[in-house]
């Protein structure tokens, strides 16, 4: 192929991807939301929510049967699929801030993001954290305000606090007519259309029925009825004069949030929504990376050849094949199967391999492809792979290599030594701990001093304890004790380690890496150890 002119079908593919995260608070609605979109494509025939058990009908996303058990995203999973002619990568993500690491690698992989609300709750603090981590990397970010069909507050305040508290300018698309019991449907603020739906008696698990209605004419005044006429004339007033006007380069730019408002369980605005989303949606675009020299490049997604990197690993999603699956985000360039590439691990050359099962993936559920565009996100059986890890175009020599940026890691701060209940299955628990600290499930640490001794896990939050004993459970067949160790919280250490003083309750430890790990029992503890060693610098993200 040749990079000054690009083949018109790489260019067409790549525009007409939309790679994006569903980021929310927990309970905010957001798997449900992704479910929707499923069905809007015609990927399922009936949607299933998280938390329905009764009826057997469990979210497609959340494959992992402890998500099912206990209705929350624990993983990130990613699903492909076609949507009124544009391929959609959506990856969903854990809403628990235990599992933020898995959400802020994927977030990595989007080119935008929906942020999902609730609109009896509005931005809560884990929504806060992930909104953060999108303006970091600058991802632009659609909202969602979900839940209309419940009592909630009122539209006006949602929006001030999403401007106040996430400091970003947000931009009404649409409008509700009511909320709660009295929600009919939204008006769109573009076309001056009342949208207006009716419950179905399938509950949500179907399309919504959907009438388009001028928003002047009698029968859309017969629909809002004379009292929620007057207010939603009254708001869309207020917002005419006062709101901000969307601005598509805004968006971009993420200096504006386009709002939505709607119900994911009743599907009451969910199409009108992912209609706006695949116009307003950026495709794939140049990315910077850094050549082995350190010399800093932009890698265009039509013009550069092929290039990915891996940002999630998943083992055992599928309990007969007992493989693990690494996922990449295609960056530039054409994927074709059988296709040999370059592997680079850290900074250095580590080998050449062809890629002959790629794999496309709807949760847990895997196709084989045989090609694949900038955007997309592919699934290879993992053969010694590892998170942040890029492959390029085996053209060119190892040395012209680059690397795409690192993905962020971030400090642990709970700790625990994890041994077999049962000792003659020390081995399959060493494989168990060895495949789940590659995913980035937890953290492995081992004493700076004794590195041969026994290991201890780490991990950002709590709950990731109890999936890595579920998993050594249901994937290795071991159980496992826990003894929790008394840090809360750690830092890395930059400067020379033999000069380290540490402080009372402190402990020094190395990671997978090699490098040193300074474990606290309190923040005050890590503030004074701080002190006490002015030429070394604690680090927070890595």
């Amino acid at each position: 192929m040749n990079d000054l002119s690009p083949a018109p079908e790489l260019a067409n593919e790549t525009a007409r991807r939309r790679t994006f995260a569903i980021i929310a608070h927990p309970d905010a609605g957001k798997t449900t939301l992704t479910e929707k979109l499923l069905l809007y494509a015609g990927m399922l025939r009936t949607a299933g929510m998280v938390k329905n058990r009764k009826t057997g009908k469990l979210a497609t996303s959340d494959w992992m049967s402890m998500e099912q058990e206990r209705g929350i995203s624990i993983t990130a999973s990613a699903m492909q699929f076609e949507y009124k002619g544009h391929i959609i990568n959506v990856l969903d993500t854990p809403g628990h801030q235990d599992f933020s690491e898995d959400t802020y690698r994927t977030l990595t992989a989007a080119d935008s993001a929906i942020m999902v609300l609730d609109a009896s709750k509005g931005v809560e603090t884990q929504t806060r954290k992930l909104f953060a981590a999108c303006k970091l990397r600058g991802v632009p970010v659609l909202t969602f305000i979900n839940k209309c069909d419940l009592p909630g507050r009122d539209p006006l305040e949602l929006l001030t606090e999403v401007e106040e508290v996430l400091g970003i300018q947000a931009s009404a698309m649409n409008w509700p007519v009511g909320m709660g019991r009295d929600f009919v449907g939204v008006v769109d603020r573009v076309s001056g259309d009342l949208l207006a739906f009716r419950k179905t008696a399938a509950g949500g698990a179907q399309r919504a029925s959907m009438e388009r209605i001028p928003l002047g004419s009698e029968h859309a005044a017969e629909v809002i009825g004379p009292e929620l006429a007057v207010k939603m004339r009254g708001e869309l007033e207020m917002l005419a004069i006062a709101g901000n006007p969307y601005s598509h380069e805004a968006f971009r730019a993420g200096k504006i949030t386009p709002v939505f408002f709607g119900s994911a369980l009743t599907n009451f605005g969910i199409e009108p929504f992912y209609d706006a989303f695949i116009d307003m949606a950026p495709p794939p675009s140049p990315r910077m990376a850094t050549k082995l020299d350190g010399t800093p490049i932009l890698i265009d997604p039509v013009t550069s050849p092929f290039s990915a990197y891996a940002f999630k690993i998943q083992a055992n999603m599928d309990p007969k094949h007992r493989d693990s699956l690494v996922f990449v985000r295609i960056c530039s360039g054409r994927f074709e199967r059988d296709i040999v590439v370059k592997h680079y691990h850290r900074g250095a050359f580590v080998r050449e391999m062809r890629l002959s099962r790629p794999q496309t993936l709807v949760a847990r559920d895997r196709t084989t492809l045989d090609v694949a565009y900038p955007g997309d996100v592919v699934g290879l059986v993992n053969a010694g792979f590892a998170i942040g890890d890029t492959i390029l175009a085996q053209s060119g020599p190892a040395k012209d290599g680059f690397e795409h940026a690192p993905l962020p890691q971030f400090p642990p701060e709970c700790f625990a030594r994890v041994m077999p209940a049962d000792l003659t299955k020390r081995k399959s628990f060493d494989k168990g701990i060895a495949q789940l600290s590659a995913e980035g499930a937890v953290q492995v640490l081992r004493s700076w001093e004794n590195p041969m001794g026994d290991p201890f896990v780490a991990a950002v939050g709590r709950l990731q304890f109890e999936v890595l004993r579920y998993r050594l459970k249901d994937e290795y067949n071991v159980e496992t004790e826990v003894a929790d160790l008394p840090y809360q919280c750690s830092s890395w250490l930059v400067g020379d380690v033999s000069t380290f003083k540490p402080t009372h309750g402190s402990y020094l430890a190395k990671d997978l890496r090699g490098k040193p790990v300074v474990l606290f029992p309190s923040e005050w503890d890590k503030r004074y150890c701080a002190q006490q060693n002015p030429d070394h610098q604690f680090v927070e993200i890595l």
